[in-house]
């Protein structure tokens, strides 16, 4: 299948992963207490810290950090612990895991040049013993036959019995002591025998409880995990309702503006009809004076037709106008009682929309609460990590000490088994 890039760095984005991300790299979310940082980190540069003297680790660990190859704006120094930024913890244990190689490759060169050497000087010995026996057999084949050789041979075994008794003594001495050397050697190699039981007891309690350690570093670490994806999502779920409580705001504004302008339409609007009434009643006056024109007139009528009918006319005239009058101002009543309506609505919406947008803050409110909380049960799980692996650090220090010793107790116990198997040869030849 082909990957859209741009389509799961959109998804990313969205999701907060990115912004997570970010804040991670722009913070220092990793922390180690001095003595540990100390204690772990010494072989960088060893010589940093000066040895037979006391230092307090804070200071110890300034120096150390001070003397390694690595950007100084990627760590700062709180009260108790080192704070660093992402990835530098990696690029701190690759340095130390080089260094270690190298040490380790030094002390196997010096041990293997050691042994080679102690190898070279038994064969130099060897050589020289077989340089000593060939002229010892060489000079024995000259002389061999000589008369007085033949004598002293005949001669030498008629000397052994005088001597045979003090060294049949001498034998009973060393039988003696021999055979107390391997009564002491027994209970020497059942007291290491023993040890050796009880350091393998020890070992195996401390792999248990290695394992145990294991387990809960396991577990905190997928806490730790968990409660950084739940933080995650808080976060882009802030996100997401301060840009919509953004939004509700714009039109919170944008609706009062159109409320002021319908507020300010009306006012016109109650003026127009304030001036139309002024109007309707001056026609009103106009027309009752001219009723009682045409009432007072009325006896003139014969003559006056001609007035009459103009009169008539104008009368009909301003009934029409009247009649237009209270048309228009029932249409500006309609409108003034829809836009009464509409005003009413949107009152109706703003104050909705200032409910929604309170709940909005409220709900908001709640997220930052939950945020800082989730922060710091992620901080506290982050320490309960960081104290686990000192703890299994420790164990694991423990353990290879354990093991060492161990191995020095068989390698005494194989050597005292050497040296009994080689007295009780001896015994045995005495016996013989």
């Amino acid at each position: 299948g082909v990957m859209e890039h741009e389509l799961v760095l959109h998804q990313l984005r969205c999701n907060g992963v990115l912004e997570g991300i970010r804040i991670c790299r722009k913070g220092f979310p990793s922390r180690v207490v001095y003595a540990d940082f100390k204690q772990r980190y010494r072989v960088l540069n060893a010589s940093a810290i000066p040895e037979g003297q006391f230092m307090d680790s804070k200071k110890a660990s300034e120096k150390l950090l001070g003397s390694i190859a690595i950007d100084h704006t990627q760590y700062k120094f709180g009260h108790t612990k080192v704070f660093f930024k992402a990835g530098l913890i990696g690029l701190l244990e690759e340095m130390r895991d080089e260094k270690l190689a190298h040490l380790m490759t030094r002390t196997q060169a010096r041990c293997r040049g050691f042994l080679m050497r102690m190898e070279y000087k038994k064969m130099v010995e060897r050589r020289e013993s077989i340089f000593c026996i060939q002229y010892n057999i060489r000079a024995f084949m000259n002389v061999k036959h000589w008369p007085w050789m033949k004598l002293f041979f005949k001669i030498k075994p008629l000397l052994k019995s005088a001597e045979s008794e003090k060294e049949m003594a001498n034998m009973k001495q060393e039988f003696e002591k021999t055979k107390e050397e391997l009564a002491k050697s027994e209970a020497k190699r059942k007291e290491l025998e023993e040890k050796m039981v009880k350091l393998v007891q020890e070992k195996n309690d401390l792999q248990l409880q290695v394992q145990a350690e294991a387990d809960s570093l396991a577990d905190a670490e997928e806490r730790c995990d968990q409660l950084i994806k739940t933080k995650i999502q808080m976060e882009a779920k802030l996100k997401e309702l301060s840009e919509r409580a953004e939004d509700e705001e714009e039109m919170n504004a944008e609706l009062t503006a159109r409320k002021r302008k319908l507020e300010d339409e009306c006012s016109e609007l109650k003026k127009d009809i304030d001036d139309l009434e002024l109007t309707l009643a001056k026609v009103e006056k106009e027309k009752h004076a001219t009723e009682n024109k045409v009432k007072n007139l009325t006896e003139e009528m014969a003559s006056l037709d001609e007035i009459i009918v103009k009169l008539t006319k104008e009368k009909k005239a301003l009934q029409e106008a009247h009649q237009q009058t209270l048309d228009d101002l029932q249409a500006e009543e309609d409108k003034v009682n829809t836009l009464t309506k509409a005003k009413t609505k949107l009152e109706q919406q703003v104050d909705d929309l200032e409910g929604s947008l309170e709940q909005e803050k409220k709900l908001r409110m709640d997220l930052e609460r939950a945020k800082r909380k989730l922060e710091g049960d992620l901080k506290l799980a982050q320490d309960s990590i960081m104290d686990l692996e000192n703890d299994k650090q420790q164990l694991d220090e423990k353990l290879k000490k354990k093991d060492f010793e161990i191995s020095q107790i068989q390698s005494k116990i194989e050597d005292e088994q050497a040296l009994g198997m080689q007295l009780q040869k001896k015994i045995k030849e005495l016996q013989a």
